[in-house]
C-alpha cells in the first residue's frame, strides 16, 4: 500500500446490484469521472481492498453488496501553507488549534491536506476521529477522540448540547442593535448546495451575540452557537447586516471557483470549548492560541 495512503482514511462502497463481471467494471461504472487506468493504478498499488483489508485486483469477480475500501488521491492537491497545533492530548482526547483554510476531514478536493490526515501522521494514531467540525474557512479549536472505547461518551456532549462553544468574529458595526442579542431563524440548504439560507418557519437555529471591542466601522464580536447548524454564525451575521469580514459565501457568493486568497482569511475563530468530562467529571476548558487581527 502507498505510504501516503496509510495516513488517509479509506472511503467505502457496498457494491450495488448489477451484471458486471468484475469489481473493476463496477467501480468504473459507479464512478465515471475516474478513469479505468486510474483504478488499475490504484489496484496495482494496493489501494483498493475488501472488508478484511485484502487487496482486490482487476480480475476480482463482482459480487453484489461486497464492501470495498478505496483510498482517494487528489492529483495536484492544493497545499495549505499553515500548520495546526496540538494543544492537549491524553488517552481519550486531543485538542487541535486549526488554521484557516485547512479542512477538518477528507472530502471534495482534499485528502492529504486535512487536519485529520495531518494529525494521524503526526501522532501515529489511526483511531483519531473528530467529535465535531468547523468550516474549512474558520480557524480554532477542534476536539478529537483518540480511542473508540470512550468515543460515545464524548460524542454525547455535542449531541445533548452539554458543551459550551464560543467564537470570535470581526464584522461591521451594528450600532442600532442592543447587546447581548439573540438571533433565531430557520436554516435550510440553499443554492449552491454548500450554502445555507434563512427561510420562514419554526426556528431551528439560535446564536447569542455580544460586542467585545469597537474599532471604528468594525467590531469584534463574541458568538455562542446555541444550536449547531452548518454555517450558522456566518448566515446569522450576514442576516443582521454585518457579514463576517472576508466571507466569500455570505451574503453573496463571491468565490465560485473556490480559489483561496490566503491573505484574506475569514475573520471567524472557534475560540473556546468548555465541558464537564463525562468520564472523570473534571471541568475542561480549552482556549485557542490564535487571534483575529483587524
Amino acid at each position: 500500500m502507498s505510504s501516503r495512503a496509510l495516513h488517509v482514511r479509506p472511503s467505502f462502497l457496498h457494491l450495488p446490484p448489477g451484471d458486471w463481471a468484475t469489481v473493476l467494471d463496477c467501480l468504473c461504472a459507479r464512478f465515471p469521472q475516474i478513469s479505468r487506468e486510474t483504478w488499475l493504478q490504484r489496484m496495482a498499488r494496493g489501494l483498493v481492498l475488501d472488508a478484511e483489508n485484502r487487496p482486490l485486483d482487476p480480475a476480482t469477480p463482482y459480487r453484489e453488496a461486497l464492501r470495498v475500501q478505496y483510498f482517494r488521491e487528489i492529483e495536484n492537491e492544493r497545499q495549505i501553507p499553515f500548520q495546526a497545533r496540538i494543544l492537549f492530548q491524553d488517552e481519550h482526547l486531543l485538542v487541535a488549534d486549526k488554521p484557516h483554510f485547512l479542512p477538518v476531514m477528507p472530502a471534495g478536493d482534499y485528502a492529504e491536506e486535512t487536519l485529520l490526515t495531518r494529525l494521524v501522521r503526526e501522532t501515529g494514531n489511526p483511531h483519531l476521529a473528530p467529535l465535531h467540525r468547523i468550516d474549512r474557512h474558520t480557524a480554532g479549536l477542534v476536539l478529537f477522540s483518540t480511542t473508540p472505547a470512550s468515543r460515545g461518551a464524548y460524542q454525547a456532549l455535542f449531541r445533548e448540547r452539554r458543551i459550551d462553544k464560543a467564537y470570535q468574529a470581526i464584522a461591521p458595526a451594528l450600532p442600532h442593535h442592543e447587546f447581548p442579542l439573540r438571533r433565531h431563524s430557520r436554516l435550510e440548504k440553499g443554492e449552491p448546495f454548500f450554502r445555507m439560507r434563512e427561510v420562514a418557519g419554526e426556528p431551528n437555529s439560535e446564536t447569542l451575540l455580544e460586542v467585545l471591542e469597537r474599532h471604528g466601522e468594525l467590531w469584534r464580536y463574541r458568538l455562542w452557537p446555541i444550536s449547531g447548524k452548518q454555517h450558522q454564525l456566518r448566515v446569522h451575521m450576514a442576516a443582521l447586516g454585518a457579514p463576517i469580514l472576508n466571507d466569500s459565501f455570505y451574503p453573496q457568493l463571491t468565490d465560485e471557483k473556490g480559489v483561496d486568497d490566503f491573505s484574506r482569511p475569514l475573520k471567524l475563530l472557534a475560540q473556546s470549548l468548555a465541558f464537564s468530562d463525562p468520564l472523570s467529571g473534571a471541568v475542561r476548558h480549552f482556549e485557542s492560541g490564535l487571534a483575529l487581527d483587524w
